[in-house]
């Protein structure tokens, strides 16, 4: 049996709780969202937003490569402030440090999740049975105070900051768009408390976010490839 997109699996790709109040389907109606590249949004997806191709058949994919699309950054940011604040301030300008140590901890986050899987293969080439899986964070913003600010211990942050994912599915011999999710989370403290600002505790929220978008893309790349419905 083929498999389809009226399974759980694209919704599980940024959700693992799985379908919403139904299960995902392509819109048919005439008022749908069609994309400039031809994808029709999905409904009963937990994601912000979702699209596909209409009929895609993804029963002949049994491998995965992984490619990476970037990190963008908001525009703009204080470099600094004279003085220190509790809750949210900002945004505030990341520097190359924080960039390379964010892309460090993505990269890592998804490469050790997604090659545990005994579903599917990853694979470092193209080829007719392979699914090209494409990400990138766009409009990442930073909470976190200049390191200049002192004592740190002073600053308390419930988020320490924003970023949206986009994951693309794609022929990877045609590299033809399949579907595409979107989803902007906040990277935060459990529950939503205010904790104290310091390189050791900012990397951790950064890190849980990351291993939670890559732990539902293993979960949802899982659903449909090892699924007959």
């Amino acid at each position: 049996m083929k498999k389809t997109l009226g399974a759980c699996w694209f919704a599980a790709i940024l959700t693992a709780a799985g379908c919403a109040s139904g299960p995902p389907a392509i819109d048919s109606s005439p008022d749908a969202d069609v994309t400039f590249d031809g994808l029709r949004s999905v409904v009963n997806t937990r994601a912000d937003a979702a699209w596909a191709r209409p009929d895609t058949d993804f029963s002949a994919y049994t491998k995965v490569m992984l490619q990476g699309a970037g990190i963008e950054y908001r525009p703009g940011g204080e470099s600094g402030r004279t003085t220190i604040s509790r809750g949210r301030g900002g945004p505030y300008e990341v520097t190359e440090s924080q960039k390379a140590r964010l892309q460090e901890i993505v990269i890592e986050a998804f490469a050790n999740e997604l090659t545990e899987s005994e579903q599917y293969e990853v694979v470092q080439a193209p080829g007719p049975d392979v699914l090209l899986v494409r990400g990138a964070l766009l409009d990442v913003v930073s909470y976190v105070p200049p390191e200049a600010i002192e004592p740190r211990s002073n600053v308390f942050l419930s988020q320490v900051g924003e970023a949206t994912l986009v994951i693309e599915l794609r022929d990877s011999k045609t590299e033809a768009i399949l579907a595409r999710a979107v989803d902007r989370r906040a990277a935060e403290s459990a529950g939503g408390m205010m904790t104290a600002s310091n390189r050791v505790t900012n990397t951790a929220e950064v890190r849980r976010l990351a291993n939670r978008w890559a732990r539902q893309l293993r979960e949802g790349l899982e659903g449909f490839m090892g699924s007959d419905n």
